[in-house]
């Protein structure tokens, strides 16, 4: 097996293509180490290499406005979004508020946040997320097991925890909430009943489901940030994804239940 590329860690990383958002500038407030709650059979990160819920200082605010203010200085291409994201779960940062209200007194376009939903339960971060014009919320399982086995939390957090969370959040939030859902397997009827009901009571702006399209390194990369580069020298495994049409019919399933527009990746 090739050996761990070494790669110099940079906070402001990309532009990354992304479906759901177009051309994203990434902000890494975790570091070179990555650390999340979750450790998503998925993750293009590899395996999870800090499993913590501890919120803390990983990168320091300075850093972060000093790449970026560098960033855009010299980059003349127009950005469609900003987005907090990187080496793990963004809402880890502890200095997450700071960072957003720097990233604005430097451009005015949108911030995005990418969050498991874990710390949503917490005052501070739902106060930080206010600075975002949009977060999206990962929601992969309607069900204790099912949301175990995708996700894989550290113990100390529960899905009952999470939800509550997610749903003081949507109660406080004026800016855009997404929901993404990375689907892995056709789900059964029970599953998708649930995923509704649940649906139409958060009442997100946008649904988006998706696919493990981007492989998994078996190794920490830091191009796992991004959409790994067709030449690489590390090894990855493929997961297997569902159709587009799987995923169309789930999508008008849940549109026709709760009128609320969904997005989903295309396997092509």
């Amino acid at each position: 097996m090739p050996a761990k590329t070494s790669v110099k860690f940079n906070a402001v990383y990309g532009p990354v293509k992304s479906w759901r958002y177009g051309r994203s500038l990434g902000i890494d407030p975790i570091g070179n180490i990555s650390t999340c709650s979750f450790n998503c059979v998925y993750c293009q990160l590899g395996e999870i290499e800090n499993q913590t819920n501890k919120r803390t200082i990983y990168v320091s605010t300075e850093k972060i406005l000093s790449e970026l203010t560098e960033f855009l200085a010299t980059e003349i291409s127009e950005l469609d979004v900003i987005t907090l994201s990187g080496s793990g779960e963004p809402t880890l940062a502890r200095n997450l508020d700071e960072i957003l209200r720097g990233i604005k007194k430097l451009t005015d376009t949108p911030k995005l946040v990418l969050t498991n939903g874990t710390t949503l339960s917490n005052p501070e971060v739902r106060y930080a997320l206010n600075f975002a014009e949009k977060v999206s919320i990962k929601i992969d399982g309607v069900f204790c097991r099912q949301w175990q086995g995708i996700n894989r939390p550290v113990p100390e957090i529960n899905f009952a925890e999470i939800w509550g969370g997610i749903q003081n959040f949507r109660e406080e939030y004026r800016g855009e909430i997404c929901i993404q859902t990375m689907i892995l397997s056709p789900w059964d009827t029970m599953a998708k009943v649930e995923y509704i009901a649940l649906m139409k009571q958060l009442s997100p702006t946008e649904i988006q489901l998706n696919i493990p399209s981007r492989p998994k390194p078996l190794e920490r990369q830091l191009d796992g940030r991004g959409n790994h580069g067709e030449e690489r020298d590390y090894e990855v495994l493929q997961l297997k994804c569902v159709s587009s049409e799987v995923l169309g019919q789930f999508a008008e399933e849940i549109y026709k239940n709760t009128k609320i527009p969904v997005r989903y990746k295309q396997d092509s």
